[in-house]
């Protein structure tokens, strides 16, 4: 089993993800400013995790992914096998020849192996990681800012302060004399 880049950024957006969904649905922008990660490859992940049913997404402003289960019921293999192009055996990259050879020779362990990843990837849930955030002194979710309180506006307009003998309009500039205007 091999697990890419592609599989724990996923896995750790949604921690993000999980920490922060209680408000609001979370915005992609807002989770790739805090992993660092690109907008668009973010994109791509979170499609991979919407059509696998992992998360749900709502359009519109104020949208965002939220998670499509209870936290406590999403695995970390889950995540990783929506977003992972893996398959059951790991021997895809060699040659048929090459790959029999190591079947015949080390197929149990590497299999054995492979299992055991496994177990212990669906044993983890993203609850689990939540949890693991919040004891390091991660905030679990950000409050939406308060509205600055706008001035309060009085009943009565202020008076303009006109100057005495200035034009207010480009067309009552037109009406001054000509040796005025100098």
């Amino acid at each position: 089993m091999r697990i890419t880049t592609r599989g724990q950024l996923a896995v750790s957006a949604m921690t993000d993800l999980a920490l922060r969904q209680k408000i609001r649905p979370v915005a992609l922008s807002t989770i790739s400013a805090r992993q660092g990660t690109s907008l668009s490859y973010l994109e791509q992940l979170f499609s991979a995790l919407r059509r696998a049913g992992l998360v749900d997404s709502t359009r519109g402003p104020g949208g965002g992914y939220t998670l499509a289960r209870r936290a406590d019921q999403v695995s970390v293999a889950e995540i990783i096998l929506a977003v992972e192009n893996l398959k059951a055996d790991d021997l895809q990259n060699l040659g048929a020849g090459q790959a029999a050879q190591v079947k015949s020779m080390t197929g149990d362990l590497w299999s054995t192996f492979n299992a055991r990843v496994m177990d212990y990837l669906q044993s983890v849930t993203l609850q689990d990681l939540v949890a693991e955030q919040i004891e390091k002194g991660v905030v679990a979710e950000v409050a939406a800012p308060a509205a600055a309180p706008r001035p309060k506006l009085s009943a009565k307009p202020r008076p303009l302060m006109a100057r005495v003998g200035v034009p207010n309009s480009v067309f009552a500039l037109g009406t001054i004399p000509l040796l005025q205007r100098r």
